[in-house]
């Protein structure tokens, strides 16, 4: 059955603050500086907002003294969380705040704290591949990723130098989450695209002063921002499945003919792959996929390698 859910993606720059002012009056600046920015998807009544890494980090702060930072960080505590916290209350949608974290025994994480549409935090992500600049700071690596059940399906996490480990991506392609949601300072360039298709699920990433990204589980732009607005918003269509067109021909065919437009099959050329979605309210696509017999992009490339491995040719050394 069709599942939609409208996501949205900021990429916003953050302001600098004057030196002058007060950690505290710079608090108020960066809150300030968040709502405006959430302010501009609400007409488009998003499910889930993605925010670039450290959004509530002042621009000119890594040119500051370290004390500067730190008092910043304690005055800000949980201020921010609890402005977001009171906006996705009020909204009816996820957040994510992609902040500076302190734990308990001095350390600190980059991390995703994930805001449900209560208000509540639901989950926490810290970054897993830390930069050694950060790990020099005193920025530690997370633990694992993370993989959380909304009510609109399964969400995965991940933040800026993350996308460069195949590590990462692997343990991603097994949890299977349906939705990546990346906040960033560095774009990822084919890399957004490759996660995006080599783990089959949506990518969402906001990266900062360059912009929001919405991509298919085929690697495919579905929604960018532009030069002029620095957000972007799209509905996807969750209940989809990649399957690879070998042996998949005549009942692709048979499926479009069979469910007319309550069935999509998008083919972006040169993959060899399609993303079947069911536009249906009445049926999933996983019933129509085994209505016809299709067989999956992963169970063909299983199948594939089974194959090859019982037809290799003896060992004549």
């Amino acid at each position: 059955m069709a599942r939609y859910v409208t996501v949205s993606a900021i990429g916003a720059r953050p302001p600098a603050v004057d030196p002058a002012r007060t950690a505290g009056e710079a608090v108020e600046v960066m809150t300030g500086h968040l709502i405006a920015q959430l302010a501009q998807v609400w007409p488009d009544q998003p499910d889930l907002i993605v925010l670039p890494e450290v959004c509530d980090l002042p621009a000119n702060y890594d040119e500051t003294s370290e004390l500067t930072l730190k008092t910043y960080l304690a005055a800000r505590g949980d201020r921010i969380l609890q402005a977001l916290a009171a906006l996705a209350r009020g909204h009816r949608c996820y957040i994510t705040y992609p902040a500076l974290r302190a734990l308990p025994d001095s350390t600190w994480r980059n991390s995703i704290q994930f805001i449900d549409r209560h208000g509540d935090v639901a989950t926490i992500y810290d970054k897993y591949h830390p930069t050694i600049w950060e790990n020099e700071a005193g920025i530690l690596s997370g633990e694992q990723p993370v993989v959380t059940e909304c009510d609109f399906g399964r969400v995965g996490f991940g933040i800026c130098f993350d996308l460069n480990f195949d590590e990462l991506r692997l343990q991603y392609a097994q949890a299977r989450p349906e939705v990546l949601v990346f906040s960033s300072m560095y774009h990822g360039g084919l890399m957004q695209a490759y996660w995006a298709y080599s783990c089959r699920m949506h990518f969402v990433g906001a990266i900062t002063g360059t912009g929001g990204y919405v991509l298919s589980p085929l690697g495919e732009r579905i929604a960018a921002s532009t030069n002029y607005f620095n957000y972007t918003s799209a509905r996807v269509n969750l209940d989809c499945r990649v399957a690879h067109l070998d042996y998949n021909w005549e009942r692709l065919t048979a499926l479009r003919e069979r469910y007319g437009a309550r069935v999509k099959v998008v083919d972006p050329g040169f993959l060899g792959s399609v993303l079947i979605s069911s536009e249906a309210e009445d049926m999933s696509v996983d019933r129509m996929i085994t209505e016809f017999g299709i067989e999956l992009l992963d169970d063909y490339f299983t199948r594939a390698l089974a194959f090859q491995a019982a037809h290799r040719p003896a060992n004549t050394n």
